[in-house]
């Protein structure tokens, strides 16, 4: 059986052998966020059916393509379409992008995603800066064999989600008169939207935010040492009761659209200033 380090590598010389030149930073686009992609001069855009050992997105607001550009002076990798666990992939699949990134030599990370809300402050479209994560699917990304060539058996996670990089956001967003707030994010497995007893339940254990990304990929992008930082917006609210209504997937590709426009001036100049 192909090691995971060695089915990284081979994903690796597949890129590298289009684009060679060092990458500053790597971003996920999670649900909605794809456009973020207009607004850099891209240099080459890369299907995940031409890269080997690649798992395929099949979630709607997720293309499916790894699209290398240029920012300013910065060089951005941007995964435009994520997997997620309720897809029936395993935690070693949807993270595989990261370890590629790793091994790319990438080592700053931008995480979004869409949430719902768990606090009665909150409303839909507002901006959610992750200050740290609960993590509560059912298969953890380290579990198994460890491989130091990625990281330490037992990585630590006090610090997960980069205090200076989060400053930087709070400055941004003042500059630009920009609302954002920061939380907690509750990782979940999905697909299901929560339930009311759940949103309550999540609030009380200390969530702010809860989806069903990104925890995992933080993990392993912090297991390889990269830094992490995480944007979130709200969907939909689920907390307290009378805020809660039915949603659907395409209600939360259209919130995250109106709200996308802010998020994406903050990362670019985010990048800009990294």
């Amino acid at each position: 059986m192909i090691s995971l380090f060695d089915r990284a590598t081979a994903c690796v010389q597949a890129i590298q052998s289009v684009y060679k030149e060092p990458i500053d930073i790597a971003i996920v686009l999670g649900s909605g966020l794809g456009n973020f992609t207009e607004k850099i001069k891209i240099l080459h855009d890369i299907p995940y059916t031409s890269l080997p050992y690649f798992p395929k997105s099949t979630v709607k607001g997720h293309k499916g393509s790894l699209i290398i550009g240029a920012l300013g002076d910065k060089v951005v990798l941007c995964q435009s379409g994520r997997f997620h666990y309720y897809e029936g992939y395993a935690q070693e699949e949807v993270t595989f992008a990261i370890r590629v990134f790793f091994l790319l030599g990438i080592q700053n990370l931008i995480v979004t995603n869409a949430s719902g809300g768990l606090q009665a402050n909150q409303e839909v479209g507002d901006l959610i800066l992750i200050r740290d994560h609960i993590f509560l699917q059912p298969e953890h990304p380290l579990r198994g064999a460890n491989d130091e060539r990625f990281g330490p058996r037992f990585p630590d996670m006090m610090h997960t989600y980069d205090a200076g990089y989060r400053k930087k956001i709070i400055d941004i967003a003042s500059s630009l008169n920009t609302p954002i707030k920061e939380g907690v994010y509750v990782s979940v497995q999905g697909p299901t939207f929560e339930t009311p007893s759940e949103y309550q339940f999540f609030h009380r254990i200390g969530g702010d935010i809860v989806g069903m990304s990104t925890a995992s990929e933080v993990i392993v992008a912090r297991h390889c040492g990269m830094k992490v930082l995480g944007l979130s917006i709200i969907a939909d609210t689920g907390y307290p009761f009378d805020k809660m209504k039915e949603i659907s997937h395409n209600e939360v590709l259209d919130q995250v659209e109106k709200a996308t426009p802010k998020l994406t001036e903050i990362v670019i100049k985010f990048i800009e200033n990294l």
